[in-house]
């Protein structure tokens, strides 16, 4: 599979191999990962890529993806699907960056790019979640089209539907 490539970002799916080396917290030499990479997040994120590819092989186009910056090659963060479509063509997302990449629109940037994939690869809805007190990713979901559908004690929920030509937030749907 091919990286997705914005203007200031390269999404690069993540292989097996680089999941374990993100796991193990040791790069091999090819890899560049800025400060702070790879966060408790993007640990998580590689256990249940691994997991995946374990049970039921290796998922992408709908795995994780590696968020690198253009300029230096430097490995920010992650966003990714967390599996395979459901029946109705619905998938739940994640991501996250270094601190040192926060507030430079790179989140939205990379999720933005990701919602474009999955809606041509004919995904109809795609949710993700966020913690009450995570302000920065909940402007990010709202930056790319996401809308609040619920919340619960701990988490705050949101969703897109794409139905023919139009993205839509009915919360009931």
């Amino acid at each position: 599979m091919d990286d997705l490539v914005t203007v200031r970002l390269i999404l690069h799916p993540m292989s097996p191999g680089e999941a374990e080396q993100v796991v193990a917290g040791e790069p091999d030499s090819s890899a560049r990962w800025a400060p702070g990479y790879p966060t408790e997040g993007d640990v998580a994120a590689a256990r249940r890529f691994l997991s995946v590819c374990a049970s039921t092989g290796y998922p992408q186009p709908f795995g994780g993806y590696e968020i690198r910056r253009r300029e230096d090659g430097h490995a920010i963060g992650g966003v990714g699907f967390h599996g395979s479509p459901d029946h109705n063509g619905s998938v739940t997302i994640g991501y996250g960056l270094v601190p040192s990449a926060h507030g430079k629109g790179y989140a939205s940037e990379a999720l933005r790019t990701l919602l474009a994939f999955a809606r041509a690869g004919g995904i109809t809805c795609v949710q993700g979640d966020t913690d009450h007190d995570n302000i920065a990713s909940q402007h990010v979901m709202s930056a790319v089209g996401m809308q609040l559908v619920t919340e619960d004690e701990r988490l705050k929920h949101y969703k897109i539907i794409w139905t023919d030509a139009t993205a839509t937030t009915d919360p009931s749907a």
